[in-house]
């Protein structure tokens, strides 16, 4: 009967991750991290396998034996944009002086995975988690065009959830190696555009279209191995994620409505400083720059939906993330972390960023673990906290103006592992 109970227990969790949209901006509109434990160190960890269960480096699942996790984190982004200057007119494109927040402050980002030992040298694993994505609701008319029937609100919403079925093998008693095949999912919608009917190859599926949905598959590589007693390396590599295109949206993004997830890469090294403080640093990359969509510049020369189109004229993004774990003793490991960013939005590119400010390039985190001696193995606990950061730089299609972006970020994570 309790297994029974177990059973509902996760196939309901899991629906409900599958149901939840999944918006958030950290490392551009990647997540800071995946998994509780993660999350408590900001992210950093990769060369550390007690951290690679949920979207981790594949590597480390084979040191991690059996073990299942869900959690559940409320995250609650504060997105805002100001307007400075008044509008020069016909020909250009002016936006109405003064701030702007963004509504739907709160959103719960599920997750859940497990691990299952082969034999003593492989593992099989799987996970679900909340990749990243973005959104805003701006409660006016931000594009407003007497020329074309604005609607209001103005924003759009992207969520992506990834799925990860991972092998790992240990390579001898101190190296192992993974791999991962991933399932990614989509969600994206988009309103109040109509300012920029002019500007589509396809005016039709610009905005107001409702939902639309994207499927798409890549592969995410690991290596972790001991360097001595008390130093490990980690490193993985996740590929593009080539996805299908949003079809009600092939009048937005360029080559008629693709959207592929970038390729990243993480590097990192942990030190045993004491038989119970580990310190880990990492360095990680996003390239943006290779998906047209997100990196191509706003211009009239290259209209929207274009296969050259135009698009947020995101740069890639550097990352160094600083963690450490503590182990005090009684059951209690203690964590914190610090992650810094490169601002991937350029100054130049203001004007179609206010849909999507992911301007925020610090983080720091603190986290801890409650071992239990139980069918509970243990509850985790993350906070993160993202202090406000602006970028700011001129009307793109009217010089007159000036346009400030601003974010900030919390939230709160609890996961419960069996």
């Amino acid at each position: 009967m309790k297994r029974n109970y177990f059973s509902v227990l996760i196939a309901s969790f899991t629906l409900l991750l599958c149901m939840t949209q999944i918006s958030f901006a950290t490392d551009g509109y990647f997540s800071l991290g995946y998994g509780t434990k993660s999350k408590g160190m900001a992210g950093a960890g990769v060369a550390m396998y007690s951290n690679s269960l949920i979207g981790g480096n594949p590597a480390g699942n084979v040191f991690l034996g059996k073990e299942f996790s869900i959690g559940l984190g409320v995250f609650s982004p504060m997105r805002e944009y100001t307007i400075s200057g008044n509008p020069t007119g016909a020909p250009y494109f002016g936006l109405t002086p003064g701030t702007v927040k963004s509504d739907k402050p709160v959103f719960f980002i599920p997750s859940i995975g497990g691990n299952w030992m082969i034999n003593k040298t492989s593992a099989f694993g799987f996970s679900i988690y909340g990749n990243g994505g973005m959104n805003t609701s701006y409660p006016t008319k931000t594009f407003n065009d007497p020329r074309a029937p604005v609607t209001s609100p103005t924003g759009i919403n992207l969520s992506q959830l990834f799925s990860d079925i991972t092998y790992s093998l240990k390579l001898g008693e101190n190296n192992s190696v993974g791999i991962s095949a991933i399932i990614a999912y989509q969600m994206f919608e988009a309103n109040g555009l109509q300012a920029f009917m002019g500007m589509t190859s396809n005016p039709a599926k610009l905005t107001n279209n409702g939902t639309d949905n994207s499927f798409g598959y890549g592969v995410k590589i690991g290596y972790l191995g001991k360097i001595s007693d008390k130093l490990s390396l980690g490193a993985k590599y996740q590929s593009r994620i080539y996805m299908s295109e949003f079809k009600e949206y092939a009048g937005l993004f360029a080559e008629k409505g693709d959207f592929d997830i970038p390729s990243n890469w993480t590097v990192g090294l942990a030190y045993k400083l004491t038989n119970k403080l580990t310190l880990a640093f990492d360095v990680k990359q996003i390239m943006y720059a290779k998906v047209k969509s997100v990196s191509n510049p706003l211009s009239n020369v290259n209209p929207l939906g274009a296969d050259n189109g135009s698009g947020f004229g995101w740069k890639n993004m550097m990352i160094y993330k600083l963690g450490m774990e503590y182990a005090s003793g009684n059951d209690w490991v203690w964590r914190a972390g610090y992650s810094y960013g490169t601002q991937p939005i350029p100054g130049s590119q203001m004007m179609f960023n206010i849909l999507a400010p992911g301007v925020s390039q610090n983080h720091v985190a603190a986290g801890f673990t409650r071992n239990l001696n139980s069918k509970v193995k243990a509850v985790n606990l993350s906070l993160m906290y993202s202090p406000a950061n602006t970028v700011a730089g001129p009307n793109n299609m009217d010089p007159a103006q000036n346009i400030e972006l601003k974010m900030s970020q919390f939230e709160l994570e609890l996961g419960i592992s069996f």
